[in-house]
Parts: C-alpha cells; structure tokens; sequence
C-alpha cells in the first residue's frame, strides 16, 4: 500500500480507525523504530523482537526494556 510523507506508517491503515488513533500509532512507531545504542557495545543496532523485548544486531546481546524504549 502507498504512504504518503503525511500519514507515514499510518497509511496501511487507510481512513479506518479514526484520526487520533492513527496519530498515536505514529507517535509510538517513531518511537521504537528509531536507532538507539546497545548498552554493552555502544553501537547503534538495537532492534526490537517483542515487547520489551530488546537484541542488540552487533553483539547479539538480548535483554529487557519497556515496551517501546530499551530503557
């Protein structure tokens, strides 16, 4: 499905569900799909395989954190 630059991620989900919750999915997709630092190398690579669920891509290191942030 096409996105456009204003809708982002949101625009799978068409005109469904309504504007305010589209936007909170934004919000906290942002947050979790950016690139944070592994605590034990220090490198960017971190990746989310659940929630609260953390893996390092450099390291391996597998750890917990909440639900959208590792820490």
């Amino acid at each position: 499905m096409p996105r456009t630059k204003k809708v982002g991620p949101a625009g799978k989900f068409g005109t469904r569900y309504g504007k305010k919750i589209r936007d909170r999915f934004i919000d906290i997709h942002k947050v979790y799909k950016k690139d944070y630092l592994c605590p034990d190398c220090s490198k960017p690579g971190i990746k989310r395989i659940d929630s609260g669920i953390w893996v390092c891509n450099k390291c391996g290191l597998k750890f917990a954190g909440k639900a959208y942030k590792p820490k």
